[in-house]
């Protein structure tokens, strides 16, 4: 999901803050829990030993798909948001959760140092990359943590390959988009590659890809899968048995409404909700400080 919308003079922006929301987040950046039951936390322990770092390819689906396998333990799939990939999406914690997991992060197609194909992107065809790397690699079934667009992907491989998952944290997703922020899904269906992005977007996205013609792809696939996606409906979200947390922010991309109904909707989850903007770059790190004790619960 990007996290920018954009002005009325055509400039992408990220979206304001609430004057006195951002005054409140100034003064206290703590979690604060505001539903659910769900309440344990558990540090993330970075020890000595490095984990080790193989970038991979493996085709799916007729995509030559990048993805890398850190450590050794119960597998976790990392889903990154759009126009993001392994190392601007998720950085140290891959090395962090991969000191008690296997974690295997993956890039999406036109995204990082997976290429381009004719291919139409959607969230299903996401989904479906996802759950058919993991049979390439022998791996029955892994927990997955997605954010922004990678969350929505997680709740889609949930409920196209229930068989797959074992649990779900899934930060700033919307399951339907109607969840979204109405000016900034105007935006979306309005994307092109000459949309004036944050400069440090298109920077952090350069620098994990294989060209600078990969911006331009990945725009138009983004594009092409917000235009395309219809959602889950709800009783594709009750039919979701994999234990799922729910994270998301009081404002930001994602309306905190959309966020309280996909808790209520998936039988069995928890809800967490951050002070704050739900797209500030801060909340994957501080949701992740959460995901090793529930996935251990």
């Amino acid at each position: 999901m990007l996290n920018p919308t954009e002005s009325t003079s055509g400039r992408v922006q990220k979206p304001r803050r609430p004057r006195a929301q951002a005054a409140m987040e100034t003064v206290d950046r703590k979690r604060v829990l505001l539903d659910g039951p769900f309440t344990e936390t558990k540090e993330l322990w970075v020890g000595d030993r490095p984990a080790r770092d193989v970038g991979a390819y493996a085709t799916v689906n007729g995509l030559r798909m990048y993805h890398e396998v850190h450590g050794r333990g119960r597998p976790v799939v990392l889903l990154h948001a759009a126009l993001s990939n392994i190392e601007s999406g998720f950085g140290k914690i891959v090395r962090a959760l991969s000191t008690t997991r296997k974690v295997i992060a993956i890039e999406q197609q036109a995204h990082g140092r997976t290429a381009d194909i004719d291919r139409l992107l959607t969230y299903e065809q996401m989904a479906d990359d996802a759950a058919e790397l993991l049979r390439k690699l022998d791996i029955r079934q892994a927990d997955f943590f997605g954010f922004s667009m990678g969350a929505a992907v997680a709740l889609v491989v949930a409920a196209r390959h229930p068989g797959v998952v074992h649990k779900l944290a899934v930060v700033a997703a919307s399951s339907h988009p109607d969840g979204y922020d109405q000016e900034l899904l105007g935006m979306l269906f309005r994307v092109t590659p000459e949309s004036d992005f944050p400069p440090e977007i298109k920077a952090a996205f350069l620098r994990g890809g294989t060209s600078p013609d990969q911006w331009p792809a990945a725009v138009k696939r983004i594009h092409q899968s917000f235009t395309t996606y219809r959602g889950l409906r709800r009783e594709q979200l009750a039919s979701i048995r994999a234990p799922t947390l729910v994270i998301g922010g009081e404002y930001g991309v994602v309306n905190l409404d959309h966020t309280r109904e996909l808790a209520r909707l998936v039988p069995k989850s928890r809800l967490e909700v951050f002070t704050g903007d739900d797209h500030d770059p801060r909340i994957v790190e501080r949701a992740a400080a959460l995901v090793p004790g529930f996935l251990d619960a």
